[in-house]
């Protein structure tokens, strides 16, 4: 009974990827960007080209020396404790 618990697992876990990737790939052609290698949206959005230039990819923090929302959250309860 396990093995068989454990094959629907792995198969649905397939298919699910199979359906995400087919997802972003019609979503990108949607949105005009031509699609080489599909499977790279496994665990990527499409969106997300990874150059770490981009404006929607970069880190504000190291790009426009802004303080991300968690260093925000943190100055904000550490001066809660300091009163």
């Amino acid at each position: 009974m396990a093995d068989n618990d454990m094959k629907e697992y792995v198969s649905k876990k397939m298919h699910d990827t199979e359906n995400h990737v087919k997802k972003q790939e019609r979503i990108a052609k949607a949105y005009g960007y031509s699609v080489e290698e599909p499977h790279k949206y496994a665990k990527k959005h499409w969106a997300n080209c990874g150059n770490p230039n981009c404006l929607a990819c970069m880190n504000p923090r190291k790009s426009f020396k802004q303080k991300t929302i968690q260093e925000k959250s943190f100055d904000q309860t550490s001066k809660w404790r300091e009163e």
